[in-house]
């Protein structure tokens, strides 16, 4: 008797957790680089791994129009929270312009779940992410270990506002100072802004200061690397510094090839993205989820490009799930 009645519970409880909907708004900071591009492949993995336990969701991928347009992002989260989506997964431009609408989403009902860069709010669901102040410690590892201790060296920041990318760059200053102290950081002040262009003007306004100088650069996303890359083979000076960046794209395989990057420290978005929607959906049927997920980071250089543990993180499945 006992056991018929343990039986009809479970099989209700499974019938229960199936066939259910939701709708989950997951919002970039932009749709132009490759790393956005496996974030939403992840997300659309989550998607397929879920519907075969009969959970239907519907994914909403929508992301400023202008790479860094902290006013659009706003304005996407808020739509969103009009339309009345079950969630949000949200990758912030800015960890405080866009602790309002999160927290005005949560009081709405509506659960918000941070990835890759973090956000000044409480009320999130969990935040899943890089180690990002351990991304700039591993670059500044990698950059001591090149110069042998010594030389000179430039940081180009990425946007003021951004968690992830500042938590980078002060792990760099941070791990040079302490370890190696006759490397000397000649300019840590400048911004590259939000697209290639920008970076790439920023950086050629660096190296004409000082581009006789350097022995090593360090750029701590992927458009800012894009823009200093540029700039460098511009002047022909690509692979007479030591170059390290973040982020991973074809061009950079090709500039990690050819000795004109040294190292780029490589994130896993296509994680971020699956886990971002497995865990908004474990949240919203009730289930406890954890504060905070470490997605891992590796630094890629020219002789580890090729280990499998590399190319897992270098080649994510995208046309497979976002069929490019």
């Amino acid at each position: 008797m006992i056991l018929c009645l343990l039986a009809t519970l479970v099989s209700c409880a499974k019938s229960s957790s199936a066939g259910k909907s939701y709708t989950i708004a997951v919002i970039p900071q932009g749709s132009t680089y490759e790393y956005w591009k496996s974030i939403h492949a992840g997300a659309t993995k989550a998607v397929q791994d879920l519907a075969g336990r009969g959970t239907r969701i519907n994914i909403i991928w929508k992301g400023p129009l202008r790479e860094g347009d902290r006013e659009e992002q706003t304005r996407i989260v808020e739509g969103f929270v009009a339309q009345g989506v079950s969630g949000i997964v949200l990758v912030p431009l800015d960890r405080r312009a866009l602790v309002r609408p999160v927290e005005e989403a949560a009081a709405a009902g509506i659960p918000t779940l941070i990835v890759d860069s973090g956000l000044d709010s409480a009320k999130i669901v969990s935040y899943v992410a890089t180690d990002n102040t351990q991304g700039g410690v591993i670059a500044a590892d990698r950059m001591g270990a090149l110069l042998k201790g010594q030389g000179k060296v430039l940081l180009l920041r990425f946007q003021e506002g951004v968690a992830s990318t500042h938590a980078r760059e002060e792990g760099f200053v941070q791990e040079l100072k302490t370890r190696f102290p006759k490397i000397e950081l000649i300019s840590s002040n400048q911004f590259a802004g939000p697209t290639r262009e920008t970076a790439r003007q920023a950086s050629e306004n660096l190296l004409t200061r000082y581009g006789g100088q350097i022995q090593g650069v360090f750029t701590p996303n992927e458009s800012s690397t894009v823009g200093m890359l540029l700039a460098l083979q511009d002047i022909n000076q690509a692979g007479k510094v030591a170059f390290l960046g973040f982020d991973l794209n074809d061009t950079f395989i090709t500039a990690l090839g050819n000795g004109q990057l040294q190292g780029v420290v490589v994130q896993n978005p296509f994680r971020m993205g699956e886990l971002g929607v497995k865990m908004m959906v474990e949240h919203l049927e009730g289930m406890p989820v954890e504060s905070r997920v470490d997605t891992g980071v590796l630094m890629v250089t020219p002789e580890n490009l090729n280990r499998p543990e590399t190319q897992e993180l270098v080649h994510p499945p995208l046309n497979k799930y976002l069929g490019e």
